[in-house]
């Protein structure tokens, strides 16, 4: 006959274990789905790297993307976002090593700018045609678009200062222009070529102005999405009328005649 005290003793022993073995196998389940919902994820998530038409990768993980814009997010968890236009490709599990790294990714406020200003700066010869030959600087100021379509193409206009010193003579012009600079490529070094066209304004009452047109040929670098630097050689056409002293039956007259200033020579250009 077993006595009370020893069934409440193996009562006690047998919960006890029962609980210890209930809490133990609870506590697997958590750790295996733990384990399993981290293999799921590893699994899942891939590297992917946005190539820019620049040339610079963005590695992480793509979170959206339609045919307007693709947004990545890096090892750091930071978001970038770029039009479509400027995505050249996007590589699954990509080995190649970045050209960029993902912590200095550029911003989504670099890429996605739709004005550009371009600065000019340039120097060369200045000819008056059967008449005399001197020197000639400029400096233009232009703003317009940073791109059209897929295309890093800038159209827009500005103003800028033309002068040319021939000895004692200076004729400084204030053109006011619409210009284009287009790449031949797409890529991140690519020639360029560009047109310019306008009015350039007499700076004196010595001399009128007239119409402008220019046009250049060279090498530009895409430094980034938002910035080119270009080096490029000019043709400019400057119309304007000087003054002129004649002599009518020795008589000295005065008066304002048609010239063609005509300059060539380097320009850098900086788009920024």
């Amino acid at each position: 006959m077993q006595k009370k005290g020893d069934f409440s003793t193996f009562h006690f022993l047998y919960s006890t274990f029962f609980c210890t073995f209930a809490l133990e196998m609870a506590l697997d389940m958590k750790k295996n789905l733990f384990f399993i919902l981290l293999t799921v994820s590893f699994l899942c998530a891939h590297a992917e790297t946005v190539l820019l038409r620049t040339g610079a990768r963005v590695k992480g993980e793509i979170v959206f993307q339609n045919d307007e814009v693709v947004i990545i997010r890096n090892a750091e968890g930071a978001r970038f976002q770029y039009p479509r236009a400027d995505v050249e490709q996007i590589l699954e599990n990509d080995t190649v090593a970045d050209e960029t790294p993902s912590g200095e990714a550029i911003n989504d406020q670099m890429v996605s700018k739709k004005a550009s200003i371009l600065l000019e700066i340039a120097g060369g010869v200045a000819v008056l045609p059967n008449e005399a030959v001197g020197a000639a600087v400029s400096a233009d100021l232009l703003v317009g678009s940073h791109h059209i379509g897929e295309r890093h193409l800038f159209v827009g206009g500005g103003l800028g200062y033309h002068g040319v010193f021939m000895g004692e003579n200076k004729y400084n012009f204030l053109p006011i222009q619409v210009a284009a600079r287009i790449p031949v490529l797409e890529s991140k070094h690519a020639p360029v070529f560009g047109l310019s066209a306008g009015y350039g304004i007499a700076l004196s009452k010595d001399y009128l102005g007239g119409i402008y047109a220019g046009a250049d040929f060279g090498y530009r670098c895409q430094l980034n999405p938002k910035t080119a630097l270009a080096l490029v050689l000019f043709a400019q056409f400057q119309q304007a009328k000087m003054q002129v002293a004649t002599e009518i039956e020795g008589i000295p007259y005065t008066h304002f005649a048609g010239r063609s200033l005509v300059s060539s020579g380097i320009k850098m250009a900086l788009y920024f």
